[in-house]
């Protein structure tokens, strides 16, 4: 018996096109009106594709019984659609080595419409909009007795900026996961610590390059913060994401917890407390350390153990992303977290709802910080893309004394940008923060890493390496030398300024490590590509990841931003 086969009917399809976009329309053009006659003659006589135009959109129309009744058309758009508001008309996103960003949306740098990214007047001048601190002297009495009997060393004339610009080292692919932190030692100059991502604690000589040592067994994941022990430089507190303060030998790697907010484990996320903002308020030998529950615990640095209960310093259930003990009268404490404020307070009488000034920010507060000479001005920076200054802690605290717009909002795979002031700058004037938002130099996107004059908000400097293409968020100044250090993914880099740092010529490799073999062989995971994918620019590309020996040496670029 002959098998029974069923006729298949298919629905009508319906594509919109632009005509302008599409290459086939151009090519239709050009094999002229013969060809056209006898495409179309065809088509009649199939009866399977049916071509109407109507000004700029065509349509074709596709199916096997296009007259049969009941059955409704599929209609699929080819029209250019931006992929931010969803509207035809314009595109967004990179185009080559410039981004493009939707006009119908706020500019992203400044969050004010009207105009786009490209043409925003404080990308083309940082200082635009910023009034300048006063040069006259508007101290108050009391402003003079913490400055100048606390601390004499002062000065009066604004020094002249010394900017760390050209890459004297690097490690490459250092770390296993993102950079999250960094530390330079307290005594030891050519020491620097990182932590990332997974919770790995690496103690780095870069003096030496080659010398380095990374401990995997201190936390179990994200290492938010380091401060040195200051009784004992060896020694290190570290804060975490898995709830513990640890407290661990630099040379030998072994450390204890003095604080575990966590001991049953794992219990859901609604019970789960990580430690962001730490510091060490020396004078009273405490270190102070802030959940994500928006808690302020205690440990005494003699007995290591918690003195006292949790106090709620921010709203309940917010993140506390920041403690910064103030330099010159440490019982002066500046928090600042998720609930969009930064709050000062005396640890001496602390208790709920008790701060002394409270700073409003216009979205969540990465990061607050005294000065670090007189403790007198705080610097915050915020998500809303705003670097505030406070001139004086004394003075009026209602409003910032200025803003300055900086693009630091980024997204969740990076770590947070923080502004830090330069511990050496005795005008505490000068700030350090990586950019988000990248610039064009000779065709490559570069992110810069950025030197601010907060009194003015002047763009003092912008310091890049074509090599480093990723973004850099994490950066900390030197307390003595000139020297910045920068982590950039999993890889870290060490800034000297070009008077004082040798060329780096072609066929010397000595100053340039590059780690991170067995997490190559391993094989990348798909929610790791932003921690993995991000290192490999930094690698050349005409060698393979498994070649005996990379040639990865630094250029330096003779255009004058770079």
């Amino acid at each position: 018996m002959a098998p029974i086969t069923r006729k298949a009917f298919f629905p009508k399809v319906i594509i919109e096109r632009d005509s302008d976009t599409e290459h086939s329309s151009s090519e239709e053009e050009e094999e002229g009106p013969e060809s056209l006659q006898e495409e179309e003659e065809e088509e009649e006589e199939d009866n399977d594709v049916n071509v109407a135009g109507n000004g700029n959109a065509e349509r074709l129309e596709v199916g096997l019984d296009c007259k049969r009744k009941g059955k409704a058309p599929i209609t699929i758009t080819l029209k250019k659609v931006c992929k931010v508001c969803k509207k035809p008309g314009h595109e967004a996103g990179f185009k080559g080595a410039t981004y493009i960003d939707c006009p119908m949306k706020p500019c992203f740098l400044c969050k004010m419409p009207g105009h786009t990214t490209l043409t925003c007047p404080h990308r083309v001048t940082t200082e635009y909009g910023v009034i300048p601190a006063p040069r006259k002297k508007t101290r108050k009495p009391l402003e003079y007795v913490f400055e100048r009997q606390l601390k004499p060393s002062v000065p009066s004339i604004k020094p002249k900026y010394v900017i760390p610009d050209q890459v004297n080292c690097a490690v490459i692919r250092y770390h296993s996961r993102r950079v999250t932190c960094l530390e330079f030692h307290p005594t030891k100059n050519n020491i620097l610590l990182s932590g990332d991502k997974k919770g790995q604690l690496g103690v780095w000589d870069f003096q030496k390059v080659h010398e380095r040592m990374v401990y995997g067994n201190i936390h179990s994941c994200i290492l938010n913060n380091m401060k040195f022990d200051p009784r004992n430089d060896c020694m290190v507190y570290s804060a975490s994401s898995d709830g513990t303060i640890s407290y661990s030998d630099m040379e030998t790697g072994i450390s204890s917890c003095p604080l575990n907010l966590n001991p049953d484990g794992w219990q859901g996320p609604n019970t789960w407390k990580m430690l962001y903002g730490m510091d060490i308020n020396f004078e009273k030998g405490l270190v102070l350390a802030a959940d994500s529950f928006g808690f302020l615990h205690m440990v005494d640095t003699r007995s290591n153990h918690k003195t006292s209960d949790a106090i709620l310093i921010h709203k309940k259930g917010r993140k506390v992303v920041g403690l910064h003990c103030n330099p010159v009268q440490p019982d002066l404490l500046l928090s600042c977290g998720n609930d969009h404020f930064a709050r000062i307070w005396d640890i001496r009488r602390i208790e709920p709802k008790s701060s002394i000034y409270e700073l409003k920010h216009g979205g969540v507060v990465n990061s607050a910080y005294f000065s670090p000479v007189s403790g007198c001005k705080i610097l915050t920076t915020s998500q809303d893309n705003r670097l505030r200054i406070w001139d004086s802690i004394f003075g009026n605290m209602d409003s910032p004394s200025r803003e300055i717009v900086h693009s630091n909002d980024f997204n969740r795979y990076l770590t947070p940008f923080k502004a830090e002031w330069d511990p050496k700058d005795p005008s505490e004037s000068l700030a350090v923060i990586g950019r988000y938002i990248s610039e064009n130099y000779n065709g490559a996107a570069l992110h810069p890493i950025d030197f601010i004059d907060t009194s003015t908000g002047q763009l003092v400097a912008e310091v890049m390496d074509p090599n480093i293409t990723t973004i850099t968020p994490v950066n900390k100044l030197h307390p003595r030398d000139d020297i910045l250090a920068s982590g950039s993914s999993r890889s870290l880099f060490i800034w000297k300024p070009k008077e004082t740092s040798a060329p780096v010529e072609e066929k010397d490799e000595s100053k340039i490590v590059i780690c991170g073999g067995a997490e190559k062989k391993r094989g990348k995971k798909k929610h790791d590509d932003s921690d993995e994918s991000d290192d490999e620019a930094f690698l050349p590309k005409n060698k393979k990841s498994k070649s005996e020996k990379t040639n990865w040496k630094l250029t330096r670029c003779t255009k004058n931003k770079c």
